[in-house]
């Protein structure tokens, strides 16, 4: 089974919040792009979700078959670094989120 994966970006607050859907059916991106807007007028008014995007994704999911890989299908989460001990199996809480961050590292890499 192929599977085709599209992502949704929410930058209007200092938070970028992305989405990840995954879909059996692939769509060019100006029908992705229709699919998005229509979801978007459907909630824009009534989601009760924490973010814009993630409301989108789960009307995608409810009207297209569109699958919203959230926090709630995560089955474990590990955090990997150079070093042993940055390298451990990530307890799951409700409490917490995963986000997914875009960070300029050419100053840092710079440093070195």
């Amino acid at each position: 089974m192929r599977l085709f994966f599209y992502e949704l970006h929410e930058g209007a607050t200092d938070l970028l919040t992305d989405a990840i859907v995954v879909s059996e059916q692939e769509h060019t991106p100006e029908a992705f792009a229709d699919l998005v807007r229509t979801a978007r007028a459907s909630v824009l008014d009534t989601f009760e979700e924490d973010t814009l995007v993630e409301a989108i994704a789960r009307e995608l999911e409810r009207s297209h078959g569109f699958t919203y890989i959230g926090d709630d299908k995560l089955r474990a989460s590990m955090s990997v670094g150079v070093e042993e001990d940055d390298t451990f199996l990530v307890e799951q809480s409700d409490e917490f989120r995963s986000i997914i961050a875009e960070m300029d590292r050419s100053q840092e890499l710079r440093g070195r």
